[in-house]
């Protein structure tokens, strides 16, 4: 097993290098620079932007004195505000992974009920609302469900705010949340009452029902943890989506996180903020899945990494 985890975790640098790599060539491709505004820049003052963040250099110039500082820990500064990335990330990523987060938790204990109550009411009317929920959730995207949750609960009814972030205030965290969070619980939903559908199909099942066993032993002890491994199989990637993924939500709301700062510096070509963003959202989603890979061995004993 260390010797696995060791392989995998050095397996991250070329696959970050390789995002790197993808991102800078892919920005520097787009048409525009950083410092191309509505109002026009005089040549000198332009120049010199260019030549202070080193984008008078030839392009593997500049790719090369990327690196060289990323090897120092150094992901440069944004080219808007002149604040270091590391530092803009570590402001936004608290609200990001509360938001993250908090849908995550939501997302997995909805969509897993949903789908375990959908599975052991078979052709039934929960399995037909859950069905529905589960098709419907995955069909509409988050900025429709985001306006038709904003016009219905803040502008109509006047339950929820609409703008920002603050943990610990539902009034707040509701929206966002249910925004973010409609459409991975779908998902999680629909995965765990097929694979729970299938479990209860197995012959150990009607093995233990013969036996005399409670059913909520049946379905605690021996259903829904052998359904598990194929709900850990997208767990990991919803989680690093959702800490990853909530540029809509955050431009909805105004919340002021990564996703939305990320948002920003597209529109405005600050390379800086871009290349640091998307390495460090790389990074989760690669350990995310690491921790997934992990996970299996703990539900299911037959599974073994060397």
């Amino acid at each position: 097993m260390t010797a696995y985890v060791i392989r995998r975790v050095l397996w991250i640098i070329p696959v970050l290098w390789a995002v790197a790599t993808i991102t800078f060539f892919l920005m520097h491709t787009v048409p525009g620079g950083p410092f191309d505004q509505e109002k026009q820049v005089p040549p000198a003052v332009l120049e010199n932007l260019n030549a202070k963040y080193n984008l008078d250099k030839p392009l593997y110039e500049q790719y090369g004195l990327f690196f060289w500082d990323l090897a120092h820990g150094d992901l440069g500064v944004s080219f808007r505000s002149q604040q270091p990335v590391v530092d803009l990330i570590k402001d936004g990523w608290k609200t990001t992974a509360q938001l993250g987060v908090a849908t995550f938790i939501f997302a997995v204990i909805f969509g897993m009920s949903m789908g375990v109550i959908s599975a052991l009411n078979h052709n039934k009317l929960p399995d037909y609302l859950g069905v529905f929920f589960a098709t419907a959730g995955t069909a509409m995207p988050s900025f429709v469900i985001g306006s038709f949750l904003v016009i219905i609960f803040s502008v109509k009814l006047g339950w929820f705010d609409v703008l920002g972030w603050e943990f610990g205030n539902y009034k707040k965290m509701v929206l966002p949340m249910l925004t973010l969070g409609v459409l991975p619980s779908a998902y999680i939903a629909r995965i765990t009452r097929a694979s729970v559908l299938e479990v209860l199909n197995q012959d150990y099942i009607r093995t233990a029902r013969a036996k005399g066993l409670a059913e909520w032993v049946i379905v605690l002890r021996h259903t829904i943890k052998n359904a598990m491994v194929p709900v850990l199989t997208i767990i990991g990637p919803i989680f690093a989506f959702l800490v990853t993924g909530s540029f809509i939500t955050e431009t909805i709301f105004q919340i002021n996180g990564v996703g939305r700062r990320f948002v920003n510096a597209v529109s405005e070509r600050d390379y800086g903020l871009i290349m640091g963003t998307t390495l460090f959202y790389a990074a989760i989603i690669a350990i995310a899945n690491l921790v997934v890979d992990l996970l299996y061995a703990t539900v299911d004993p037959r599974i073994r990494y060397q």
